[in-house]
């Protein structure tokens, strides 16, 4: 065989294995690419759900999620220990159920199912023109203020009622008989509201139900408590204008100590000396 023609031929053989190889490796890459990721099945809601409601088998599907599942997803396998645990925030159709959205095993549903450890769940009166009561849903926050007259008092005082800020950044947990929000963000006038609070803040709820309570609505992502100073009907009337009162100076008057003059008594050959105190002394 010609020399030239054999040198060709390896030459061509080795530029078709050099394209092989490197064909070989773009059409592996794609396979690798498209290759179905591992999925791993979780518990989900067929249809949305709201707080507070308890969980049937009706409520649930699977679903299967790619790579790792949301840190508290449930496994499909163990759907059963969903059923009849209530919902502590809304759930929408086709979102996996984390485990931090639902209650405690036993403790069912409704409004206590979503009072914290700890917390409770305190009840105030309202009526349709205290504060913003026709505004309060559940999730916002409010100031709880207090109106009365303090006990002790003195019915002759022209002070009149004082007004104080009870409690400050207190989550709504339900208005009325709702603990739902409105779906069209409507107000609502309710006749009472559900605020959750500490065991000590219920205490001073339960005193002040005797006085006019007013709720006034916060931004909640001001959550900052600062102290503030009551004030009363004296304060709002009061001039803000009128010039400082002068003080008045008293001075205090030093008494002289009385004058007092002797008298001497010659009796005899005695001789004595009597003193007395002047009239003056005696006014």
């Amino acid at each position: 065989m010609n020399r030239r023609l054999l040198t060709i031929l390896l030459v061509a053989f080795f530029i078709a294995a050099i394209c092989t190889f490197l064909v070989y490796r773009l059409v592996g890459n794609k396979m690798t690419a498209v290759r179905p990721a591992a999925t791993t099945g979780v518990v989900a809601v067929k249809a949305d759900i709201k707080l507070g409601s308890v969980l049937v088998a009706d409520n649930l599907t699977s679903i299967q999620i790619a790579g790792t599942p949301p840190k508290g997803a449930i496994p499909a396998k163990d759907v059963g220990t969903v059923i009849g645990r209530g919902v502590v925030s809304d759930l929408y159709a086709g979102e996996p159920i984390l485990e931090n959205r639902l209650a405690a095993v036993g403790s069912g549903g409704g409004l206590a199912a979503t009072i914290p450890i700890g917390m409770r769940a305190c009840s105030v009166k309202v009526d349709d023109v205290v504060g913003v009561s026709g505004f309060v849903t559940p999730g916002m926050r409010v100031d709880v203020l207090v109106s009365g007259v303090p006990p002790g008092t003195p019915p002759t005082t022209d002070q009149g009622p004082e007004s104080r800020t009870l409690l400050q950044n207190i989550q709504v947990l339900s208005a009325g008989a709702d603990i739902q929000k409105d779906a069209e963000g409507k107000a609502k006038v309710v006749q009472s509201v559900n605020l959750l609070v500490t065991p000590e803040d219920a205490e001073s709820l339960s005193l002040a139900s005797n006085l006019t309570i007013r709720l006034v609505l916060r931004n909640p992502l001001d959550t900052k408590v600062s102290p503030v100073a009551g004030t009363n009907t004296g304060n709002i009337f009061a001039d803000k204008n009128a010039a400082p009162k002068k003080s008045q100076h008293v001075v205090a008057v030093k008494s002289r100590a009385p004058e007092a003059f002797s008298i001497e008594v010659m009796n005899g050959s005695k001789q004595s000396q009597e003193k007395f105190a002047s009239p003056e002394g005696h006014k």
